[in-house]
């Protein structure tokens, strides 16, 4: 499914309509000849019993009537006269529903969690453009939040004042093999990258799960691989061109300005809009990729070896099972070659159990009548999941049985793989998902300080004791430090290593109760992981991941805690320098980074 950022425009239905309007109002009463004017209910103590009961039973009958006839005409005008299709807004009301204005723009994150509305999206296709657009912003005080290709959880790039989007800016602007760098502008996507360097030679050192972010995006919040001799992608940076408010273009490397290239790299897109970005690169190789079932008690005695001797690992824990998924990835041996190995089960064989436990939960009577259910036979593993989960998502026992067969799967799927890296690192993270991933010190690799599997003991048996309907797969990846003081893993020593550790719940339904009531679940979940493990631990929420509380004292702790682990001050007086009219700014970055009292 290709993540990318929704954008929609608001169209003219084909065919014309008209709004109804029903209208109460109060107006006097006019005496009509012959009748007598309406009794009030209460009437003196010498009226007649009977006169009363009849005037009291009167009125009830005269408002019962005039509360049917309203529900009536309310229900002839809504289903007389059918809204267009682009009326019908999740966020519309009853009775409120209306066509979107032609130029109003609703952008949404990839997991539909965040979404806004605006009337202010620019998609310069050159610098020049970019420069005259944030010119005219930053004079008119308008703003223009930088948003990538949307995919953060936490929807960190959208604003409903303004945005702009570089997505027509993705051209390779230079290529050194000598260097084994590139010059890219900052909107293309990396996997349009790799593709446009592989005939040099070159890839990226590392990638993330997948493969759909604009280069801009993810240097910008810090994002990372897997590997814990590899720092988070924002170290793979050398330069930078930024298109600020106040400053104009300026370019910063580790030459130029290394203060601020330091912080820019991991910036937030506050200090300006990244245009362009040069990449250190790797020369292109096949690596193998091995996929193994273990346990925590044997991740205890090879934890260390597993850090030191692959070049890639994670763990993919599966809530309420022992079982842990260990990915390994290596380049392929040029003496050896890569291993022979024939797996002991067909893919077929591997999603058996997943296939029979959706035929004996899904009911066949809540099939749709046009009969358009898949066949589960075509369906991947994370699809099939996708559905299980869909049955039935905050029942524990149901859960329980998915992440069992989940099990089974991965105990069916150990094996080798063999391709390039961009091909064989990437993971197929499955449907629309709320997910919390929080940064942690994890040692050294030389002396691992084991803190990473108490952190995954713990929030287990956390689990387990509160009875959450947690999904698989809680993921645990290394990467080696960054020198980046915005970034969850910034560190000064060079041997340091972090542990990165996310928690799940899918959103495997369009159903907007359901998904209202996942979220709530999952926030529960969440808010139980902060309040029992994250101040033990030093963890620190991933920039895209972050999400700002609504109560206030929440947010002022969470203000506090940000300024005990990142240079707020010197963040923020970067932000009055480069963009003092806050134009790049967001409400998110605004609450997250209040000026302190002395600026």
């Amino acid at each position: 499914m290709l993540r990318s950022l929704s954008l929609r425009r608001s169209l003219h239905s084909l065919r014309p309509h008209h709004r109804h309007l029903i209208v109460l109002s109060s107006s006097s009463t006019v005496p009509r000849a012959g009748l007598d004017p309406i009794r009030p209910f209460c009437t003196e103590a010498a009226a007649p019993a009977a006169s009363t009961t009849s005037s009291s039973s009167s009125e009830v009958r005269k408002y019962m009537g005039y509360t049917a006839l309203v529900l009536f005409c309310g229900a002839a005008t809504y289903y007389s006269f059918p809204f267009p299709e682009n009326a019908k807004h999740k966020k519309a009301q009853l009775f409120r529903y209306a066509p979107l204005p032609e130029d109003l723009h609703t952008v949404s994150n990839w997991s539909g969690t965040h979404e806004v509305q605006t009337r202010v999206f620019h998609q310069p296709e050159s610098l020049a453009q970019l420069e005259e657009v944030v010119r005219e912003a930053n004079a008119k005080r308008a703003r223009i939040r930088p948003v990538g290709s949307g995919l953060s959880p936490n929807g960190i790039g959208l604003s409903r004042a303004g945005m702009v989007n570089l997505a027509l800016m993705d051209r390779v602007l230079e290529v050194d093999k000598e260097r084994k760098t590139v010059r890219v502008e900052a909107g293309i996507r990396v996997q349009q990258l790799v593709d446009g360097i592989k005939e040099h030679g070159l890839t990226l050192q590392n990638f993330a799960s997948i493969r759909e972010q604009q280069i801009g995006g993810i240097v910008q919040v810090g994002a990372h691989g897997t590997g814990a001799r590899l720092p988070p992608i924002d170290e793979q940076v050398t330069s930078m061109k930024l298109v600020t408010p106040a400053k104009g273009t300026i370019e910063v490397s580790k030459e130029k300005d290394p203060e601020l290239f330091y912080l820019a790299r991991c910036g937030l897109g506050a200090l300006g809009v990244v245009a362009e970005v040069t990449l250190q690169c790797v020369d292109r190789q096949e690596l193998v990729e091995h996929t193994s079932v273990s346990t925590m008690q044997e991740i205890k005695k090879n934890h260390k070896k597993l850090l030191s001797e692959n070049k890639h690992v994670k763990y993919l824990y599966i809530p309420y099972t022992d079982t842990v998924v260990v990915v390994t990835c290596n380049p392929v041996s040029k003496w050896k070659g890569p291993p022979k190995f024939k797996p002991k089960y067909t893919v077929d064989e591997a999603l058996q159990h997943v296939r029979q436990l959706y035929q004996q939960k899904y009911r066949p009577e809540v099939k749709s009548s046009n009969n358009d259910e898949p066949d589960i036979n075509e369906l991947s593993f994370t699809e099939l999941r996708d559905k299980l989960l869909a049955l039935d998502p905050l029942n524990k026992d149901h859960v329980i049985k998915v992440n069992q067969a989940e099990a089974e799967f991965w105990k069916k799927s150990e094996g080798y793989r063999e391709g390039w890296s961009d091909e064989i690192l990437g993971f197929d993270c499955g449907g629309q998902q709320w997910v919390s991933e929080t940064c942690f010190p994890a040692g050294t690799l030389s002396k691992p300080s084991m803190k990473d599997l108490e952190y995954i003991e713990e929030l287990k048996r956390l689990i387990e004791k509160e009875d959450i309907p947690a999904p698989a797969p809680i993921e645990q990846r290394w990467t080696a430090c960054s020198k980046s003081p915005m970034s969850p893993a910034s560190s000064p020593a060079k041997d340091d290593i972090f542990s990165w550790v996310g928690i799940i719940m899918y959103l495997p339904t369009s159903d907007a109760r359901q998904r209202k009531e996942i979220t709530e679940e999952f926030f529960h979940y969440r808010r139980l992981t902060q309040e029992q493990l994250w101040d033990r631990y030093s963890a620190y929420e991933h920039w895209a991941k972050i999400e700002v509380p609504k109560d206030n004292e929440e947010l002022v702790a969470l203000q506090a805690r940000l300024r005990k682990r990142f240079p707020v001050d010197a963040y923020n007086k970067a932000r009055r320098e480069l963009d003092p009219n806050k134009i790049l700014c967001n409400n998110k970055l605004e609450k997250l980074f209040p000026p302190s009292e002395s600026s």
